[in-house]
């Protein structure tokens, strides 16, 4: 008699979840509901390849062939069903993880099956072991965003279209504080939000890096303009604990113009 180790993932899908099923069968000899030690062997190693912290519930079916009459398979299929229940309790499988142990009798063979026929017998004197599997906690992928809000995660950067800055310039206009006030507030609503503020320039060759603030004379543009956020929210009562300020200078460019890399954004850093 061979063995035989059929794993088969099955995915159902409900109205919010899709939970998983794996079945795993263990084939028996004739009229017999035992197994060897390297059967049992197999059985184990099944469960626990499984991730034990998915797993909700296990169920065990028990099956015979078609030969016989139906109280004895019925009897038969149990048996071989509480078989591989025993060797769960043995291995430390809590009892009430175990919902069903249940022998279901013979496998009727549909009338015009005759190829094979040996081998569609054996394949019916089997126990099929069910893990029901908790559904995977979703994942969640850092995204760009034009707001904050209580989705975001970290890693997510926060584009503000309308924080942009004349060339050469680090000093705040009026509809970039008109930004900022609107951020300032949502972030005072999201208490536990904390940031990095990024500040970003164009309209400088590839071997100079960051460009000069007219204002200042000094080559640190990206950086001060990261600076000029960082104190105005400071002046919106945000606290200075949950913000950082960088300056990128020309290293993340946007790819839409030359005005569009002129920017601050944040990037959520916690939550």
């Amino acid at each position: 008699m061979f063995n035989f180790l059929k794993i088969l993932p099955l995915f159902l899908f409900g109205l919010m979840n899709a939970q998983e099923e794996i079945i795993h069968s263990v084939y028996f000899e004739f009229d017999k509901y035992n197994l060897k030690p390297e059967q049992l062997a197999d059985v184990v190693a099944f469960i626990q390849k499984a991730d034990s912290t998915r797993i909700e519930t296990i169920e065990i079916f028990g099956y015979c062939d078609d030969r016989g009459k139906d109280e004895y398979n019925f009897k038969l299929s149990q048996n071989r069903a509480n078989t591989i229940k025993d060797e769960f309790l043995k291995q430390g499988i809590k009892n009430k993880v175990i919902v069903t142990i249940e022998g279901k009798g013979r496998i009727m063979i549909d009338d015009d099956v005759v190829e094979n026929l040996p081998e569609v017998r054996s394949k019916n004197r089997r126990v099929d072991v069910v893990l029901n599997l908790k559904p995977l906690p979703k994942i969640q992928l850092p995204g760009f965003y034009n707001t904050i809000s209580k989705d975001n995660i970290v890693g997510d950067h926060i584009y503000l279209e309308n924080l942009l800055f004349d060339r050469g310039s680090s000093v705040l206009t009026f509809k970039s504080k008109k930004e900022l006030d609107k951020i300032a507030k949502l972030l005072l609503k999201h208490k536990n939000v904390e940031f990095e503020i990024q500040g970003h320039v164009c309209c400088t060759p590839n071997f100079q890096k960051e460009a000069i603030d007219r204002h200042t004379g000094k080559r640190k543009l990206s950086h001060n303009r990261a600076e000029a956020v960082f104190k105005y929210l400071k002046l919106k009562k945000v606290p200075e604990k949950r913000m950082k300020f960088k300056g990128y200078g020309n290293t993340v460019p946007l790819g839409k113009g030359p005005e569009y890399d002129r920017r601050v954004e944040l990037l959520i850093t916690k939550v």
